[in-house]
């Protein structure tokens, strides 16, 4: 019996979670983009996924055009329904990928946003305190800015991930790719702070479990916690910007290539497969030295 298009969806998502081994934050916008295409499918009457041709893959961009979304967010959806169909392909349920050769016309690439290191001490300034929340959001602030992990990376992280002798930290990456990253007497000093006095108090309510951060019930902390967590503390610290998962990600390793760090030791410390994707960082430390410039010598 032929499966329907959100029992094809359910497959994929179930390859993505057992053999692609992509976190729920990822598998949650790959979830999302084909649903909208399967909306998009329904109003054109087309109620079989091998009647989609190219015409019909034209016609959703076209469409996502005229809402006016971002480049980045239609390039991520055609990304995501190529390899929905690359997918059914290989199941074998479609003789052609109608998304293989549609192509999202490329802008200009968007430079990551980082925090200025005045930023930072004003997001650690908030921290600061005796509560175990308040020492635990410390900790997590220090390790995330002193290592580049991941927010997805940080919840993974369990009390036999950490080295403390030699401060490295065991990192299970994407795909599970595991990794080391070293951090310093500041991530040291607030990570066992917290471990001594803040962990077992919040922990008191719940099972025993070996996840480092825990959230107010004792329960490991899942990265939209986390997210959480990071937007409060910019609320609090009153910076006027939005964060997102990855800022302080970028903000590790602009600050390590503004301070002199050489980009494959930073491809290395992120776990980045290709150098290509941390190169976008060599562009924001050459703003930041152009805007000094400009701003310091005085015939700029």
């Amino acid at each position: 019996m032929t499966k329907t298009s959100n029992e094809y969806l359910q497959s994929f998502i179930e390859f993505l979670q057992i053999e692609k081994q992509y976190s729920n934050y990822t598998i949650e916008y790959y979830q999302y983009d084909i649903e909208e295409f399967l909306k998009f499918t329904n109003e054109q009457s087309i109620e079989d996924l091998k009647d989609v041709e190219y015409s019909d893959a034209r016609l959703y961009l076209t469409a996502l055009h005229e809402k006016q979304l971002s480049r980045s967010t239609i390039a991520r959806r055609v990304s995501s329904l190529r390899s929905f169909f690359r997918f059914l392909s290989r199941e074998q349920v479609i003789t052609e990928n109608p998304f293989l050769l549609v192509q999202q016309q490329k802008g200009a690439k968007k430079l990551p946003s980082f925090f200025y290191e005045e930023e930072m001490e004003e997001l650690f300034a908030v921290c600061e305190g005796e509560e175990p929340l308040q020492i635990r959001n410390k900790a997590i602030l220090e390790l995330l800015y002193a290592t580049g992990i991941r927010v997805s990376e940080c919840t993974g992280i369990e009390l036999t991930h950490i080295d403390f002798d030699l401060s490295v930290l065991l990192v299970k990456g994407k795909g599970n790719k595991e990794r080391y990253v070293p951090f310093g007497s500041f991530a040291h000093e607030a990570i066992e702070r917290y471990i001594a006095t803040a962990r077992h108090f919040l922990m008191k309510s719940a099972d025993s479990h070996s996840f480092l951060f825990v959230n107010h019930r004792g329960r490991p902390l899942t990265p939209r916690g986390i997210r959480h967590i990071l937007t409060k503390l910019i609320e609090k610290a009153s910076l006027t910007r939005k964060i997102h998962p990855h800022m302080l990600r970028h903000t590790f390793a602009t600050h390590l290539l503004n301070n002199g760090a050489d980009l494959r030791t930073v491809q290395e410390l992120l776990g980045h497969d290709h150098l290509s994707s941390t190169q976008v960082y060599t562009h924001v430390t050459k703003e930041h030295l152009r805007k000094t410039y400009v701003i310091h010598h005085p015939r700029a």
